[in-house]
């Protein structure tokens, strides 16, 4: 336990810093998780539909430090590039 008045504060920031972190976590993989359903189901139209969406998710967690920038990147372009396969046929 914390003794001291600083980091007593610092618990409190971790602990709501934590939650957040954690929440965000959770709807950013259930937005992936629906998006890669939507592929393997071949829906094209819920692909697109869902596309802006998971993109704008994940865009945020990246800017918000949940998730690395080269990963974002990554997710986003796997999605993308099946997204277009999908379209294609």
């Amino acid at each position: 336990m914390a003794n001291h008045l600083s980091a007593q504060k610092r618990v409190r920031q971790e602990e709501r810093r934590t939650e957040f972190n954690r929440k965000n976590k959770t709807r950013l993989r259930h937005s992936i998780r629906a998006m890669r359903k939507a592929l393997t189901s071949k829906d094209a139209s819920a692909a697109n539909e869902l596309l802006g969406t998971t993109f704008s998710m994940i865009d945020r967690s990246a800017r918000s430090g949940i998730i690395k920038r080269n990963t974002a990147a990554r997710y986003k372009s796997r999605i993308h590039a099946k997204v277009k396969a999908l379209a294609a046929k």
